[in-house]
């Protein structure tokens, strides 16, 4: 790993300056009376969904500063989905990087029957070289690594493709990163971001979208169906959950990071080397020096630890959770799958997690 690898994170400071951001966004929409109010359900005459969820839309557009918002059924992995879906049709092409595609990912490029063209993100002027000669209808981005060796900039990404093609729509996949970096897709130039309301701590199921109008009107006109509609207590309560999820997701960050240096320092028995990555969410692999992982991950449990996520970084996840690294990792590095762990604080703090590492690690 190098330190290209990891996405910077905002301080604990800086993601105080974020939560206050989000309520100066509330304030614009909502009264100091409707911020009360649970919010409506149904399809409003006006506005074809809750008027509530219109609101936190509005919100939404206006904390990171573009043209409209929606807020969609299906989570990141719904939003992605529906926006690919308006901007491409069946047959087209998309651009993606070179590596181990997130599962869902993968099933929503199939089932839109969408083409790729594969490029390396890391090397600019391999980008700078396809974009040149158009051949596709979306420039797709995951925010997060999608394997150890990943080293793109997200921003000098963006700009390399706007400056070849000014109008080839730039999507990304901000999810693990909204709230947690300091500026997200399409705070750096792209024309659409997407993420998972559930991975902010609020309700599982609501995808959310931010970006131009022209494609997120399409997805509504889409889904008009009221039971498609994300209803506004559900809105609401998202909203109000992130203004949780700044300074929260900061503190775990902080965490990982004293992690990291104190399990490179020996304090536990077993371990050959750790380091942060971004799979998925940041967090500390742990290799260990015995092909072990499998079975430390299952006795970790008895131990007060959590060995799957829920949603990696839901309202749920209280416990450090110890468990596999991501798919995508494991299938660039084979061999991580006996040795490595993929350690997220969550609430916890480093020194819960060493206790229990070493207590696991003492049986073996």
């Amino acid at each position: 790993m190098t330190s290209e690898s990891v996405l910077p994170t905002l301080s604990v400071e800086e993601a105080k300056r974020m939560q206050f951001r989000i309520v100066q966004s509330i304030s614009r929409y909502f009264s100091g009376h409707d911020i009360f109010q649970a919010g409506d359900m149904g399809v409003h005459p006006e506005w074809k969904r809750p008027r509530t969820t219109a609101q936190v839309e509005k919100v939404m557009a206006d904390l990171f500063g573009t043209e409209d918002a929606a807020l969609v059924r299906g989570s990141g992995t719904g939003a992605i989905r529906g926006l690919l879906s308006a901007l491409a049709k069946p047959g087209d092409t998309i651009y993606i990087h070179n590596a181990p595609v997130y599962t869902t990912t993968a099933e929503t490029l199939r089932m839109l029957g969408l083409n790729t063209v594969v490029m390396d993100y890391n090397d600019l002027d391999a980008v700078r070289e396809a974009v040149r000669n158009r051949k596709a209808k979306v420039f797709y981005i995951q925010h997060a690594r999608q394997q150890p060796e990943d080293t793109y900039d997200m921003q000098r990404l963006i700009e390399t493709v706007k400056k070849e093609q000014p109008d080839l729509p730039v999507v990304t996949d901000d999810n693990y990163c909204v709230l947690k970096v300091p500026a997200i897709g399409v705070e750096l130039g792209a024309d659409y971001s997407t993420f998972s309301g559930f991975k902010v701590l609020g309700p599982q199921g609501v995808g959310v979208i931010v970006g131009k109008s022209e494609a997120i009107n399409v997805v509504r006109e889409r889904n008009y169906s009221g039971g498609g509609q994300v209803q506004g207590p559900e809105a609401t309560d998202l909203m109000r959950m992130m203004t949780l999820a700044p300074v929260s997701l900061a503190v775990q960050n902080e965490q990982v990071d004293i992690l990291c240096d104190r399990l490179n320092r020996g304090e536990v028995p077993g371990v050959h080397k750790a380091y942060v990555t971004n799979s998925q969410s940041k967090n500390v692999i742990v290799e260990l020096e015995e092909p072990i992982a499998p079975r430390v991950i299952e006795k970790s449990a008895d131990h007060g630890a959590a060995v799957y996520p829920v949603g990696a970084e839901s309202r749920y996840e209280i416990l450090p959770m110890i468990y596999r690294v991501s798919g995508s990792f494991s299938k660039a590095h084979p061999e991580l799958k006996e040795y490595a762990l993929r350690i997220n604080p969550m609430k916890s703090d480093a020194d819960h997690i060493l206790r229990i590492l070493g207590d696991v690690l003492s049986e073996f």
